[in-house]
């Protein structure tokens, strides 16, 4: 894998503080644009870029994610970002100082996803990126943002540029998700699970659920938002960031505490 097929978006501009650089991986179909004002507002930043190199496996996005962060960070996943980010504190807890799960889910496949994912991709495949996108896109957005055109523009050209070789694949990895239920329990550096109000893709009862299931987290909501939440309330959820990094460690102010025997 080259270092020009998988980039790192953003620069190390210097620390912040005593807390450990803050790296974000980004959900289905998405890159840094999705971040943009993330990366302004916290210099030394960084999302990991390149739609994970084409991987078709949480696990292997979580491999490409591993190779390309610090040795430590404050690790925040959004949407599928946040199940490799859970697959990345499963296979190395002592890289994660912090982390953060955005617009997502825990549970396995439900009744009917693998159906309305293929339906995308079939339709992908018959018309094109543009219908594909055209259809997935907007559900994924609150109402308000709905009306912003420089916003939807901005997400659609992101999400067609990704492909429809990389859609596949990323589905794929999301339809062979591994569990996690025996890992939250044992997560133990401070978690917080953001969620946009009008998210009709991951609501806020998943991330209740989330946050219930890991000890010690905490439940964000921004009103407004949507699936999309970090690029429609960039200023609310960057408020909500800075919050999880003032977060003080337990311990060592490392996740050592993931000893799951049998567990792969």
């Amino acid at each position: 894998m080259s270092a020009k097929s998988f980039q790192i978006a953003g620069q190390i501009a210097g620390e912040q503080g005593a807390t450990a650089p803050l790296v974000i991986l980004p959900g289905l179909m998405c890159d840094s644009r999705m971040f943009a004002d993330t990366l302004a507002a916290f210099p030394g930043s960084r999302v990991v870029d390149g739609f994970y190199d084409g991987a078709d496996r949480i696990e292997a996005m979580a491999d490409r994610a591993l190779a390309h962060m610090p040795a430590c960070c404050s690790l925040l996943g959004h949407s599928m970002g946040a199940r490799v980010a859970l697959e990345v504190l499963r296979k190395a807890p002592d890289r994660v100082e912090r982390l953060a799960l955005v617009d997502t889910g825990v549970h396995s496949v439900k009744p009917g996803e693998q159906e309305g994912r293929y339906r995308l991709r079939d339709l992908g495949r018959a018309q094109g990126m543009a219908a594909l996108v055209g259809e997935w896109l907007p559900p994924m957005m609150a109402a308000d943002s709905l009306r912003d055109e420089a916003l939807m523009d901005r997400l659609y050209a992101m999400a067609v540029a990704a492909g429809l070789s990389t859609f596949e694949a990323q589905i794929d990895a999301l339809l062979h998700r591994p569990s996690v239920d025996a890992l939250l329990p044992t997560i133990a550096c401070p978690t917080f699970a953001i969620v946009g109000q009008e998210d009709r893709w991951s609501p806020v009862a998943q991330h209740d659920a989330i946050a219930a299931a890991i000890p010690g987290a905490r439940l964000r909501v921004v009103p407004g938002a949507g699936h999309m939440m970090p690029a429609e309330a960039p200023q609310a959820f960057n408020e909500i960031v800075q919050e999880w990094l003032d977060q003080p460690l337990p311990g060592n102010g490392v996740n050592f505490a993931y000893q799951v025997e049998g567990e792969v």
